[in-house]
């Protein structure tokens, strides 16, 4: 008989409040050496590699994504009425028949077609710094690199960059930790996004292009199609899921080179490098620690009991640092020979992260680019890092010197 899991005597992993990220994982990766689940303010979390990849892939638990307010303890009917199911959220047959018509245009070879392109964008913004040998990198590079990629995978015209990422930015703030006193810009943001998007699928009905939305109108299986409703909901997920995490990530990524000289001049000697240094950063440093499931149902999970509703935080963030799977996992090294099983910052399961190859592409790029064009990375300043409560991690001011160029 499994055991009710409100009886057991678990570790309980607090809010730090103003304590650093780097503090808090450190102590859940020490929880995690004495107990793969423990208790949270809102649920229990998994900590271990197999426990977390054995929750994402067991399609009992569903994804709470769409249940950031009601987490928050935030009611509010403008932002409730304005709860729908999309690609993130689906479950069951719902999900399954929205992924097969649109995996096609998330392949890889659909990633790749857009790499000459981020290289000019990550080009361009890095070259009005290059003389001064300084860069404030969250403002000039990572805020900016994403947006006009994500733009021409759409087919959005250029003038429109700065309107995506507004609405990118006031969309996923129902993630940072302030929803009560930013619904209505959340809202407004919302709806003048989806009324962007409509228009904007409504042109590529009427004069078809080479870029996303058009294949994403043609996706077609036995003669399913995705309706409009459908189609609006994918365009934003792409707007508002490949945006902050890029940007994000790529934060991430140059402050942890910067911190190791050693891994930037291995990179800039081998470029070749640049997709291990991708994987390796994001298990070492992923801007999505973690992510939110519940119990569609009384679940019995390695003979435990965990009742309907049940809120599971998966900590990714501890998981790609499992020892058992990554052997000094404490060590950040480019040159890491796979171990055979992936970092988890992507997800597991039916929801691991459609974008991930356009991610892939985006990051291996900056980097190459980036190592090449600013030798001698190394920290300005202090970092200034967003707060722990929001739900993608990065730096929010990160000043960097190098050599200038000559």
């Amino acid at each position: 008989m499994a055991t009710p899991v409100e009886s057991l005597d678990l570790p309980l992993i607090p809010f730090f409040g103003e304590q650093s990220r780097e503090v808090r994982q450190a102590h859940m990766r020490t929880v995690a050496k004495e107990s793969g689940l423990a208790r949270t303010e809102i649920g229990y979390t998994v900590l271990t590699y197999d426990s977390v990849v054995s929750i994402l892939r067991d399609k009992r638990w569903h994804s709470a994504t769409g249940m950031a307010a009601q987490i928050a303890g935030v009611e509010d009917e403008k932002l409730s009425a304005r709860r729908r199911v999309n690609i993130l959220n689906a479950e069951g047959d719902v999900h399954v028949r929205l992924r097969r018509l649109v995996a096609p245009a998330f392949s890889p070879r659909s990633a790749d077609r857009l790499r000459p392109f981020m290289r000019e964008v990550v080009a361009g913004l890095v070259a009005p710094v290059l003389a001064s040998g300084h860069t404030e990198a969250v403002a000039d590079i990572c805020e900016p690199y994403p947006i006009p990629i994500i733009c021409e995978l759409l087919g959005a015209p250029k003038e429109d960059w700065q309107l995506f990422s507004r609405l990118a930015t006031d969309v996923l703030r129902i993630f940072g930790g302030n929803l009560a006193e930013e619904v209505d810009l959340i809202v407004a943001a919302s709806e003048e996004l989806d009324a962007y998007t409509k228009n904007l699928i409504a042109e590529r009905r009427r004069k078809p292009a080479d870029d996303l939305i058009t294949d994403l109108i043609a996706a077609e299986e036995a003669g399913d199609r995705l309706t409009t409703d459908e189609l609006t909901m994918m365009v934003e997920a792409v707007i508002v899921g490949g945006t902050d995490t890029t940007r994000n990530q790529l934060g991430l990524a140059l402050a942890l080179f910067a911190a190791n000289p050693d891994q930037w001049n291995i990179l800039r000697g081998d470029p070749s490098l640049a997709p291990r240094a991708v994987e390796e950063m994001m298990r070492f440093h992923g801007a999505v620690a973690g992510t939110i499931r519940f119990a569609s149902e009384d679940i019995e999970h390695e003979g435990v009991l965990f009742p309907k509703g049940t809120l599971m935080s998966t900590s990714m963030g501890t998981a790609n640092h499992d020892e058992s799977v990554f052997p000094d996992p404490s060590r950040f090294d480019i040159t890491r020979e796979g171990v055979g099983q992936p970092h988890l910052s992507f997800g597991s399961g039916i929801h691991y992260c459609l974008g991930a190859s356009l991610a892939r592409a985006e990051l291996q790029e900056a980097l190459i680019v980036l190592s090449q064009s600013m030798p001698n990375l190394a920290p300005d300043g202090d970092a200034v890092y967003k707060p722990l409560a929001v739900g993608i991690f990065g730096p929010s001011r990160l000043p960097l010197r190098f050599t200038p160029a000559t």
